[in-house]
């Protein structure tokens, strides 16, 4: 069954590299760093002295949220849709158990591993965000957010525990 998912994206990607094993038309490949034509090439250089795990390492080690580093507007407007998205999934995960009620012991604990899962993912979404904020009022927010839905499961998230959550982060910033 992977097989063509594999296939289809070896496809893909030979199609979109142009079909190209090597440099393009003409030129060399610039050293990690360096700039031609524009182009920047950010792969990390991987010879004798590196290992391919450490030029991996490297390229992990730079924030993949940068955008949001420090954007107090674009954090609280991606906090909210995080939120909005939790309620969501929230509401999901609370019809997903009603419906596995009557079913077997495996069904239900699938069910609430998933409720888990989800919970701890929201929490980290807020911890997350948490680490980027700039704003101290924010980061204090969003880190005492997280840290109060991580000791949660899907019982103690009702709807005044959410709306407390959403007060919590809209007067951080700066809408209520």
């Amino acid at each position: 069954m992977r097989t063509p998912a594999l296939v289809t994206v070896a496809i893909v990607t030979t199609f979109l590299t142009g079909c190209t094993s090597g440099p393009a038309a003409g030129g060399d490949v610039p050293a990690a760093g360096e700039s031609r034509g524009g182009v920047v090439n950010a792969t990390p250089a991987v010879g004798p002295g590196t290992s391919a795990a450490a030029a991996a390492e490297e390229r992990t080690e730079a924030p993949t949220d940068a955008g949001l580093s420090a954007d107090t507007e674009a954090i609280c407007a991606q906090a909210g849709r995080s939120a909005d998205g939790f309620e969501k999934t929230l509401a999901e995960d609370r019809e997903l158990l009603a419906q596995v009620a009557g079913e077997s012991a495996e069904a239900k604990a699938r069910a609430k591993e998933k409720a888990a899962r989800d919970v701890a993912n929201f929490s980290y979404a807020l911890l997350d965000m948490s680490e980027l904020a700039g704003d101290p009022g924010l980061k204090k927010a969003l880190a005492a957010m997280g840290a109060e839905v991580k000791g949660l499961d899907i019982a103690g998230l009702g709807g005044k525990r959410l709306q407390s959550l959403r007060s919590t982060l809209d007067k951080a910033c700066g809408r209520g």
